[in-house]
């Protein structure tokens, strides 16, 4: 299963020197904030509308995976992947820049060229 998770680049830069990705929703909801790929120019819209850039991690998770559960935490109607556990920067597979389409909305296609998470990928 693919899911994918956006940041600032300055975040996934620190994460790598940490070698684990902690964001505030952890220790603020129990979790870390995901998306599947139809989800993620929506949610880049709600949540970075004013950004300049963003990053777009992706994650493969083992099905069973039990720190990951999807759901509609907030009564939305709308089931999304959460993470109960830091990520490990290892579990990233590549690292997609988000880019701003030609009304200045968020624009992602997760075939798209995607850096390795590391250089030894």
């Amino acid at each position: 299963m693919r899911i994918f998770h956006l940041l600032a680049p300055e975040e996934w830069a620190a994460a790598v020197e940490a070698d684990t990705y902690a964001p505030a929703s952890l220790a603020a909801e129990g979790f870390v904030h995901f998306s599947f790929a139809d989800q993620v120019e929506g949610s880049a819209a709600r949540h970075f509308a004013t950004a300049t850039e963003l990053v777009v991690l992706e994650v493969r998770v083992p099905r069973g995976d039990a720190a990951l559960r999807v759901e509609d935490t907030y009564g939305t109607g709308t089931a999304y992947p959460h993470l109960y556990a830091p990520l490990a920067v290892s579990d990233v597979v590549a690292v997609h820049r988000m880019h701003r389409g030609a009304a200045g909305e968020w624009a992602f296609s997760p075939d798209g060229a995607g850096a390795p998470a590391s250089p030894d990928r």
